[in-house]
């Protein structure tokens, strides 16, 4: 769908990958409720994007999103893994520590891929067939 701002008459859409540190299984019910609440809050009302679809694995989150033209990618990602990371690891700091002795929690790497029109539909088909059990 075609967005327009100011300057701008846009349609960008993204598909992004954040991996946990060293792919630590930690992503489990009650962290993944608090992420998906967290990544909502944070993309929508931090961020000028509109979240599509987001869905986790034991060890990775995958998020489809719309972006205007304006938003550096680079600086989102961080911004997200940084703030993201930080209020989980206070959240469940105990459950983490099990897992991590250093304030780590996501992988200094990630994915992320724009998303067109003829590639939406299997992009958000695979993002929302996520398989938690086995962590593909």
């Amino acid at each position: 769908m075609m967005r327009r701002n100011r300057h701008s008459v846009y349609d960008l859409e993204y598909h992004l990958v954040a991996v946990t540190k060293y792919r630590h299984p930690v992503l489990n019910e009650e962290v993944t409720a608090r992420l998906l609440e967290i990544s909502r809050r944070l993309l929508e009302d931090d961020w000028p994007c509109k979240v599509i679809e987001i869905n986790t694995s034991t060890d990775h989150v995958h998020i489809l999103f719309e972006a205007p033209p304006q938003v550096q990618l680079s600086k989102l990602v961080n911004n997200y893994k940084t703030v993201t990371s930080r209020l989980l690891r206070k959240e469940f700091s105990e459950f983490l520590s099990k897992y991590y002795w250093k304030p780590y929690f996501w992988s200094q790497s990630y994915f992320v891929a724009t998303v067109s029109e003829r590639t939406h539909a299997a992009v958000l088909s695979y993002v929302n067939n996520q398989d938690r059990r086995t962590g593909e």
